[in-house]
């Protein structure tokens, strides 16, 4: 058996299965491979797999990679072969500068290009695949189940797959394979497609790469923060948009106002990201204005304790541009610990062609900070509920009151997301307007923001009861909107039944959910919602709910028990005033509409 190395060889597609085409010897390749890493069963360019007594010509027929550079393929591979024999491709890793493949090169090509993402139903990647759609890309996705993102991406023309294969990175007829593929932070190393693009050359990216690449060639807002980053970005994009900025916009979550979903198109220069600290993903990003609403202990799967998370964002401080700016919350004690660090005078990690002399701040950047104290540069003062289920409260900057602000959406935490936003317009438009001016058009469109899906979000009401349903997974999230249920309802009776999400998160934090969930009067704990946890499970519902002391509570693990049990209490007295609030990152959403579903069948409403 002889093995001969096929170099960077000119092509033009073919349909078929198996292409037949010329191998010869060129020095003008047009991707030099000289330079390229090698090591023993991996290499393409090595020179010694050429043996001399093969004819200059050799018609092969080889399973084609699809791996595209303009009109060059990289067939990356080692062959076994004898003239007019038929033979597959072996098994090989791609090198780094395949892996290096700029996402710009794809860009600037027609949209035969083809980008597969995988974990497709998440509201991170489905994102990027609408956008990579607007981009002209022709673009696949999978995921082990359907979610309510990929409805968008259905109606967008997505080719989309429930399960991973290595079937789903080729065309029906096997002659084509995707141009590179991008993965979710979800999926593990050994998933199916990933492997098999592996093996046959075709590029693997991590969602941070991809995002850093989208963003770099604009003026990025990265929306940080363990939590509240989905709503303040979501209403800072809605705010930006209402007020003229033809922006791009990624949101963690889905929004009503967004006809997107969780996305705006647009061919401004701005980009408003959420930039989620989960796997590392936002260290790649170079934002121009870097928002930061608070820092503590969560991902517990991936951050051994809350000075791991501080680390990592000290780390993404490091990549604000200089002469951009922090926006950050003064209030919060781990966020305050960032600038305690930042007058440390450390050398900042600023990305290439952005770093030259430091403006006001010793790592270049400009920082406002946010909060309810009046020490903060931006804060808020007399809040109260209001009228319709929302806050209001007095704007202050630099001590001088500003205006009177109306928000819908209720709590303290969204007046702290609110001030944000108002933070961070100032410091994007103020050349553009006067302040007073931005002040005033601010108002309106903060007032007619409603919220996303799974914050606090309204299933219905029947009778004497309001379902709601939140997203709320970690304890400090679980408290806060609790607090907004109460700031709506005072009066009225809250049940809320709650799904642990994982069991190392519910083993680390599970005193602090039940100081959390003692603010209800009544708490159903579920069964643990677990996403592929591995490792010993020394924690359960059960135990969990048990451990509530300052509220009745009871263990149902079904979502469908509690469904039952619910409707059958809630119809002993239908007009009595009760809340129904379900709580987790789960599926525990699914138990609002089937109980509104449910009462109305029992109470015969149509």
């Amino acid at each position: 058996m002889t093995l001969l190395a096929i170099k960077y060889t000119e092509f033009k597609p073919c349909p078929s299965l198996s292409a037949t085409f010329t191998a010869k010897k060129k020095k003008e390749n047009q991707c030099s491979t000289k330079n390229m890493s090698t090591s023993p069963l991996t290499s393409v360019s090595d020179s010694r797999y050429f043996q001399p007594n093969f004819l200059e010509k050799v018609k092969i027929k080889v399973h084609l990679t699809g791996l595209r550079y303009k009109n060059t393929v990289l067939e990356k591979c080692i062959l076994a072969s004898k003239k007019n024999r038929r033979i597959s491709l072996l098994k090989t890793r791609a090198t780094k500068r395949e892996q290096h493949c700029n996402i710009e090169h794809l860009k600037d090509r027609n949209q035969q290009n083809w980008v597969h993402f995988v974990g497709v139903g998440g509201c991170g990647l489905s994102a990027l695949a609408l956008i990579a759609v607007k981009q002209g890309f022709e673009v696949s996705g999978s995921d082990i189940q359907w979610s309510s993102f990929m409805d968008g991406l259905q109606q967008a023309g997505v080719r989309l797959h429930i399960g991973h294969s290595t079937l789903n990175i080729q065309s029906e007829n096997g002659s084509r394979f995707p141009n590179c593929i991008v993965v979710s932070s979800a999926i593990s190393e050994d998933n199916a497609e990933v492997l098999h693009a592996k093996s046959i050359g075709i590029p693997v990216y991590k969602r941070d790469y991809w995002l850093a690449k989208l963003t770099e060639n604009h003026t990025l807002i990265a929306v940080s923060g363990t939590h509240g980053k989905s709503t303040t970005s979501a209403l800072l994009a809605y705010v930006l948009k209402a007020m003229g900025d033809d922006l791009m916009a990624v949101v963690g979550a889905s929004m009503p106002q967004f006809p997107g979903g969780n996305v705006i198109w647009g061919d401004g220069p701005h980009f408003v990201l959420e930039a989620d600290e989960y796997d590392g993903c936002f260290l790649g990003l170079s934002p121009y204005i870097a928002v930061v609403t608070n820092v503590e202990w969560e991902h517990v799967d991936f951050f051994q304790d809350e000075e791991a998370v501080k680390t990592f964002f000290r780390r993404f401080l490091k990549r604000i541009r200089v002469g951009g700016h922090l926006i950050i919350c003064g209030d919060d004690v781990g966020a305050h610990s960032l600038l305690d660090y930042t007058s440390e005078g450390s050398k900042p990690e600023h990305a290439s062609g952005t770093m030259s002399v430091t403006s006001s701040d010793v790592d270049g950047y400009n920082i406002i900070t946010y909060g309810i104290s009046s020490t903060n540069e931006w804060h808020a003062s007399s809040i109260c509920p209001n009228s319709k289920g929302g806050t209001d409260y007095v704007l202050y900057h630099k001590g001088q009151p500003l205006a009177n602000i109306s928000l819908q959406i209720p709590g303290a935490h969204n007046v702290l997301n609110s001030l944000a936003v108002i933070a961070t317009v100032t410091v994007l438009l103020q050349g553009r307007r006067q302040v007073h001016e931005l002040i005033n058009s601010l108002k309106l469109h903060l007032l007619d923001f409603i919220g996303l899906s799974r914050c606090f979000e309204r299933i219905g009401k029947i009778h004497g009861c309001d379902i709601y349903d939140d997203y709320a997974h970690h304890p400090t999230e679980v408290y806060f909107v609790l607090q907004a249920a109460r700031q709506r309802f005072p009066s009225m009776r809250l049940v809320v039944v709650f799904q642990p999400h994982t069991y190392s998160r519910l083993a680390v934090l599970k005193d602090d959910f039940a100081v959390a969930l003692s603010h209800a009067d009544h708490v159903v704990v579920t069964a643990v919602y677990s996403v592929r946890e591995a490792g010993p499970r020394n924690v359960c519902g059960k135990d969990f709910a048990t451990s509530i002391i300052s509220s009745t509570s009871e263990y149902i693990p079904s979502l469908d028990d509690v469904v039952d049990k619910l409707a059958l209490e809630i119809c002993k007295d239908p007009l009595r005033e009760i809340v129904i609030l379900t709580l987790g990152a789960g599926d525990v959403n699914t138990v609002g509409p089937k109980l509104l579903h449910e009462l109305q069948k029992r109470l015969c409403i149509a």
